[in-house]
């Protein structure tokens, strides 16, 4: 049993029983919810039809403001306190893959073996779910009487971390003073995770006929060799000792010349860079030119994508593909309140870590420096894999712990 637990006052203790209570009584509904939003397929750019089963579950819950924002992005809001906070969930999934690595429909949700199972229960409409069925428990038993409370469905995510917070702050004016994000974390708190890039490394060769290739410089090859030295970068990255080593990796190649009968003209990779701590989007980019150099080019290009999406608004909401790195220091007020309900939720300490993927905290806390606190339901391992599956226990775990910190926030614990 935590110590903090044993500090608490028997009230208090009761709170957290109710609240915890309360989420195994509307479990069967937050399944519901959230196979309703796996019925309803929502990839990036293409989340109207989910966004509206938001909008739906909120008006039950009786939200004071419901909006949509330019972008798409759902925005309900609970409380009008001085003080806010925020619950952030993307609608949006990536797509099934291949179909036959999936034992069953991937968009036709089923309960089975404790666990509700489909595209996007992990990554990440389980934590939409759970934060939508806490809404209705802090209305329920008026666990919030001091702070205005954003639950935000947000768009875009898979294809562009960030890109709809970088609108919810800039252009909505929405700023919280902690977001805390409910992607799939096993319920751990993770409270930070490196940053990442995307860049396009362009390389010229000279075309001639591909049955005298002597008499051309063939690009492919060159890029090619330029990619066996960025795999080589790997050895010589920066670690931090709590996000980690920086990581890098190519995930596209392709070329251009005249004909299938010709030695490419061009050639190009596409490469994808994790950040830790120590690491710039100028450095990254001094690597991948010094990997060309050893690979014996000095005329290579390297780009940092920008990213240019229409949402299925039509807005198109450009940005650059640098997301940053970020992390809540470990003696936050905030994180030692997420600490706090956890164990009083719980009955034990949480693991306090780091995640290992991205999410909109690159742009929440990496460009705009507001805390972000990570947990959710769901085992991060099974996101984007087939048969993906979040356990129910978890489920109703996320709902009365999302709950219970809007309690503890607003004073009533």
């Amino acid at each position: 049993m935590s110590k903090i637990i044993k500090k608490l006052h028997p009230k208090r203790m009761n709170l957290y029983q109710t609240i915890y209570d309360r989420a195994k009584e509307i479990e069967n509904d937050t399944i519901r919810i959230l196979m309703d939003l796996v019925r309803t397929p929502s990839f990036s750019s293409k989340e109207k039809e989910a966004v509206q089963v938001v909008r739906r579950e909120m008006e039950k819950v009786g939200f004071e403001e419901i909006r949509i924002d330019g972008l798409g992005s759902i925005i309900g809001r609970i409380g009008n306190g001085p003080s806010t906070i925020a619950f952030d969930g993307h609608v949006d999934t990536v797509y099934a893959g291949d179909r036959a690595q999936w034992s069953f429909d991937p968009f036709d949700p089923k309960v089975e073996s404790g666990k509700v199972w489909g595209r996007g229960t992990v990554d990440q409409k389980g934590g939409l779910a759970a934060m939508l069925s806490a809404a209705r428990i802090i209305k329920e038993l008026n666990l919030n009487d001091t702070l205005t409370v954003y639950f935000t469905g947000t768009v875009m995510e898979e294809d562009c971390d960030g890109l709809c917070w970088q609108h919810l702050i800039k252009e909505e004016k929405i700023r919280p003073e902690l977001v805390i994000i409910t992607e799939p974390t096993n319920l751990n708190i993770y409270r930070g995770h490196r940053g990442r890039m995307e860049m396009r490394v362009e390389m010229k060769g000279r075309s001639c006929h591909s049955s005298a290739p002597e008499r051309g410089d063939n690009a492919i090859y060159k890029i090619a060799r330029i990619a066996l030295e960025i795999e080589k970068l790997n050895e010589r990255l920066w670690s931090d000792p709590f996000l980690g080593k920086g990581s890098i990796t190519v995930t596209e190649a392709g070329s251009k010349s005249p004909s299938i009968c010709a030695v490419p003209d061009g050639a190009s990779i596409r490469v994808d860079r994790r950040l830790t701590y120590g690491e710039s989007k100028e450095s990254a980019v001094a690597e991948v030119y010094d990997a060309a150099k050893r690979a014996g080019y000095d005329d290579v290009k390297v780009i940092v994508l920008t990213f240019e999406d229409a949402a299925y608004t039509g807005k198109v909401y450009s940005t650059e593909k640098y997301y940053p790195t970020w992390a809540l220091d470990e003696n936050s007020p905030f994180l030692q309140c997420a600490v706090e309900v956890y164990a009083g939720v719980f009955g034990k300490d949480p693991l306090v870590d780091m995640w290992t993927f991205s999410s909109n905290a690159v742009a929440i806390a990496g460009m705009h420096g507001i805390p972000c606190i990570l947990l959710g339901p769901g085992n991060e391992l099974y996101a984007h894999a087939p048969n993906e599956a979040c356990q129910i226990e978890q489920l109703s775990g996320a709902t009365a712990y999302y709950a219970a910190l809007v309690a503890k926030l607003s004073g009533k614990i």
